[in-house]
């Protein structure tokens, strides 16, 4: 849809929506989206587009929104209009060009410090001016502030936000901010920003953003299991031997060695994106879909946890980690992680969760394997072949397919794994899925936080992780290296073994072709 092409449906769903759960409260005022951080790689990489293609679909209408930059760099509107022009692309505009054009024209930017009062102050002055053009009621009017910025400015900046930029609430109008991971290093770490920004804002004003919750397979976890009857009486211990949950990349730090190497595979994939799938995977059917009923039940799966015991965790390196410059050449930070969580509840006990991740693999996907137990009383013989399998394939190609033993063609008895296949490329075509940041973004913007953090929530997931964390950060815990482009160390596929996960040998699941 071009930006000229405004969809009345779109309008009033971005109006009506964004006051969800606020009944009784009149139609809100003009938006504001101040982006700190607008300089930096995440901002024009994946804030700025996911504004853009929000814009493009009519959720972001020109005459009601208004997106500010802020950062420290000394620029002109102009030269962060063209910072991120190149990354603004959309195919499901009628006239890409246009859109950019008219887009770019909303974006306007104020420099200034992350922890002084004057560029604040000229912040908010240029967003109240903003607000008074468009003839918005003082107190109604929203303010999403996105912190585009490294943890360890988000207490100076959310104490100027607090005394400088505040909107009042008392007309409908709010503001919000969302904050991007990694949310501390450790539980104290965690505790402590958590605290720092909770003494500045409510909890229902602060937005935790894990842009896995915003994937369409993960969106679809809860319809899969809830509103499919085959799934029910299948989704437990009696009938499950394992889950794996499993990130890997077919590249290195690429540039990012500095910062990854304060934080590891642990901390920057695993205890965050996987285990927020891991929640969503064995957390019981919510009383309602409200973002706290659903957000309730995620906590109760963290708290069964039990302690991560030495023996079930593998750690890795890739060789040639540490060539790269910014990289301490005695590093003991893991690029590669095998991690078996147990829940101890009456659903999952006895069923291992294996969490893995890796850099510098032999391939590229983000995928969920639910393993079934061996089918008792064999009499084809075939449980030489594998298991039944769901797979939830999260990224690239999204799909989830069945893995069942099925009858080979022919004229003998004799029996081979194939697939119930649901690619969503094939089977939706012409259907974009929107990027992660467009739809939490966008649920935001309507006060939704069922796709976000809950201050509770961060608490027990690294509760759960903070002493394997410290072992490793006190050298008590190593690194195997590994070769790159292989599996990882091999000590991981024989803990996942261990385990009870059955690898299948010759199946190979190729994606259909349009």
């Amino acid at each position: 849809m071009g930006s000229g092409k405004w969809c009345l449906q779109k309008r009033d769903s971005f109006r009506s929506d964004s006051l969800s759960g606020n009944e009784n409260v009149p139609e809100t005022g003009c938006l504001s989206i101040i982006v700190l951080g607008a300089s930096g790689d995440l901002a024009k990489k994946k804030t700025f587009p996911a504004l853009f293609n929000l814009y493009c679909q009519g959720f972001l209408p020109p005459d009601e929104v208004h997106i500010f930059g802020y950062a420290r760099t000394k620029i002109s509107d102009d030269d962060l209009r063209n910072r991120v022009c190149g990354y603004l692309v959309n195919d499901r505009s009628a006239s890409p060009s246009e859109d950019v054009s008219k887009f770019l024209q909303l974006i306007q930017y104020v420099s200034g410090s992350y922890d002084g009062a004057d560029g604040f102050q000229l912040l908010d002055k240029e967003i109240t001016k903003h607000e008074i053009s468009k003839s918005s009621q003082e107190g109604s009017s929203r303010r999403l502030f996105y912190l585009a910025l490294p943890p360890s400015v988000y207490p100076s900046v959310c104490r100027m936000i607090r005394k400088y930029c505040m909107n009042k609430s008392d007309l409908g109008g709010w503001t919000r901010i969302v904050v991007e991971k990694p949310f501390g290093k450790d539980l104290d770490s965690a505790e402590q920003l958590s605290s720092q920004i909770g003494e500045l804002f409510d909890e229902p004003q602060i937005y935790r953003i894990d842009h896995y919750l915003g994937k369409e397979l993960v969106q679809n976890l809860l319809v899969l299991r809830f509103a499919n009857r085959f799934f029910l009486p299948l989704w437990n211990r009696d009938n499950i031997d394992n889950v794996q949950i499993v990130f890997r990349e077919d590249f290195g730090t690429e540039g990012r060695g500095g910062y990854f190497d304060e934080y590891g595979i642990i901390r920057d994939i695993i205890q965050n994106h996987l285990l927020q799938v891991l929640c969503l995977v064995a957390m019981e059917k919510p009383v309602s879909l409200k973002p706290e009923h659903i957000r309730d039940e995620k906590v109760k799966v963290l708290q069964s946890v039990l302690p991560i015991k030495d023996e079930e965790v593998v750690l890795g390196q890739y060789e040639g980690y540490r060539d790269d410059p910014t990289v301490p050449n005695h590093s003991n930070t893991p690029t590669f992680a095998t991690v078996i969580l147990r829940i101890h509840n009456e659903r999952w006990e006895g069923v291992p969760f294996i969490l893995k991740a890796g850099k510098a693999l032999n391939s590229r996907k983000a995928e969920i394997r639910v393993q079934f137990k061996d089918v008792p009383g064999d009499i084809f013989k075939c449980q030489k072949q594998g298991r039944n399998e769901f797979v939830i394939r999260l990224q690239p190609s999204e799909a989830m397919y069945m893995k069942l033993t099925v009858k080979q063609p022919g004229l003998e008895m004799s029996t081979v794994q194939s697939e119930l296949d649901l690619s969503y490329r094939q089977r939706y075509q012409g259907v974009t899925i929107p990027e992660a940041y467009e739809r939490l973004i966008l649920d935001t913007i309507r006060g939704d936080q069922q796709h976000f953090v809950r201050r509770d929530e961060l608490k027990a997931a690294w509760e759960i992780f903070t002493p394997l964390l410290h072992r490793i950060d006190h050298g008590e815990m190593k690194p195997i290296p590994y070769r790159t482009g292989s599996r990882g160390p091999a000590e991981a596929d024989e803990l996942s073994a261990k385990a009870g996960y059955v690898q299948t040998h010759g199946y190979i699941w190729i994606p259909p072709t349009l």
